[in-house]
């Protein structure tokens, strides 16, 4: 029998809204160990949004001496105007090495995974290496 997805996703997956303010976003990415948040609208996945997405976004002032009122408004920027629109999928049956090439081929770092069109978890590029590293 082989893994697949299903063996190895996470199912504790955090979504937030599309009109949530990035503020919302900075207090999960700050108190939480993961770097993915799915972005739904109506209970259906929308996009992803990554910290990297996120960090690329606000101004590299925010929490410094010389930050402005400029820098502080990057925050109010909506989940919607960051996240990546439309993102590559793959069910809890998909094999390991499917997953993988999707990453690789997408230059993606997570795949939502999505059973009947409903959010059953995600798998990261670190899921999979820890998979095959055992």
């Amino acid at each position: 029998m082989s893994v697949t997805v299903a063996d190895i996703m996470s199912t504790r997956v955090v979504t937030i809204d599309m009109d949530d303010r990035l503020t919302i976003v900075k207090e999960i990415f700050d108190s939480a160990p993961f770097h993915h948040l799915l972005v739904v609208e109506n209970d259906k996945l929308q996009g992803v949004l990554s910290e990297r997405d996120y960090l690329r976004t606000l101004s590299p002032h925010i929490g410094a001496i010389n930050e402005t009122e400029r820098d502080v408004e990057t925050l109010q920027r909506r989940a919607h105007q960051v996240m990546t629109r439309n993102p590559i999928t793959t069910s809890p049956e998909c094999s390991l090495h499917a997953a993988s090439r999707l990453l690789l081929l997408h230059n993606i770092g997570s795949l939502p995974v999505l059973a009947q069109g409903q959010i059953v978890g995600i798998v990261t590029w670190k899921d999979l290496l820890r998979a095959y590293s055992q």
